[in-house]
């Protein structure tokens, strides 16, 4: 029995259909008409034995096999535009917005952001840094193109590619917590996901907290740190000379994972989006603690 195919054009339509809500303007965004996007929805699911969409109010939703296979079809149309995108002579050119995490260490996304545009001359890029949930919220209103965020396992929308990161309570290798001491915590601003595991764990512990300091960026966090003013969450690629890692042993039970991911609307991507995808891939899966790409 020979292996059935996916065409490219068929996922393309799928994926479009799933970022804008409804075939309609599906159909404005791909150039064809509204019977010619549904026949190749049908046609879809007729190669699978499944059905892909559903209705949720006047909106076109994917399945729950439709979701399944989004996350290999955004991974197959990515590497098929970025190798089409290879052989093209057109300058990219325009503009990209681009979400970083303040709550995560953005060092090494600047590196990457930097050698991309090396590349991109003609390209306008607009970068913006926040808390992920704030990204996450911006990109579903159409304010960014592509954006690196924290995220649940649910919030996989637009996820191009994925990767683990794994907190580590540390603090200064001088720092001493007395026992009638609530735990101060050094940490982001609310809504952060290394806030929120270090929260919940002591409270399930019924160990006593406080947030002593809080900012935005990963700088200020390992400062404080070294200053001995806390405790924090941070991941073996923040670490600093002058911090050790605390364990079980110290009653710091181990952190929750978290998920970190490039979300970008691949239907109005451009050429330079997509290339920049592709770079961050490349540059984050050499970072991750456990890769896990999609």
């Amino acid at each position: 029995m020979s292996n059935k195919n996916l065409p490219i054009d068929l996922l393309r339509t799928l994926i479009t259909i799933s970022e804008v809500g409804g075939h309609t303007r599906a159909a404005e965004l791909l150039g064809r008409t509204q019977p010619a996007i549904s026949l190749q929805i049908k046609r879809l699911d007729q190669l699978l034995g499944v059905k892909l969409l559903s209705q949720s109010g006047q909106k076109t939703v994917l399945s729950d096999d439709g979701q399944r296979l989004a996350v290999y079809a955004r991974k197959m149309l990515r590497l098929n535009d970025e190798a089409v995108a290879q052989f093209s002579s057109k300058p990219l050119d325009g503009s990209l917005r681009i979400g970083l995490p303040t709550d995560f260490s953005t060092a090494y996304l600047q590196e990457s952001i930097l050698k991309f545009r090396q590349k991109t001359r003609g390209t306008q890029l607009k970068i913006h840094c926040g808390l992920s949930a704030d990204l996450l919220a911006e990109l579903h209103r159409g304010e960014h193109d592509v954006i690196v965020a924290l995220h649940s396992d649910e919030d996989n929308q637009y996820l191009s590619h994925q990767w683990i990161q794994q907190p580590l309570w540390v603090s200064s290798e001088t720092f001493k917590l007395t026992n009638d001491q609530p735990v101060p915590i050094i940490a982001h601003y609310e809504g952060c996901p290394y806030r929120d595991r270090m929260t919940s764990v002591l409270s399930r512990e019924r160990r006593r907290w406080e947030i002593v300091f809080s900012a935005p960026g990963v700088a200020e966090l390992q400062n404080a740190v070294l200053s001995s003013f806390g405790v924090s969450a941070l991941t073996a690629k923040t670490l600093l000379p002058g911090m050790k890692v605390l364990n079980e042993n110290e009653e710091f039970p181990a952190l929750p994972a978290i998920h970190a991911g490039i979300f970008c609307r691949h239907s109005q991507t451009s050429q330079a989006g997509l290339l920049l995808v592709d770079q961050l891939s490349q540059l984050l899966s050499g970072l991750t603690d456990e890769p896990s790409s999609h």
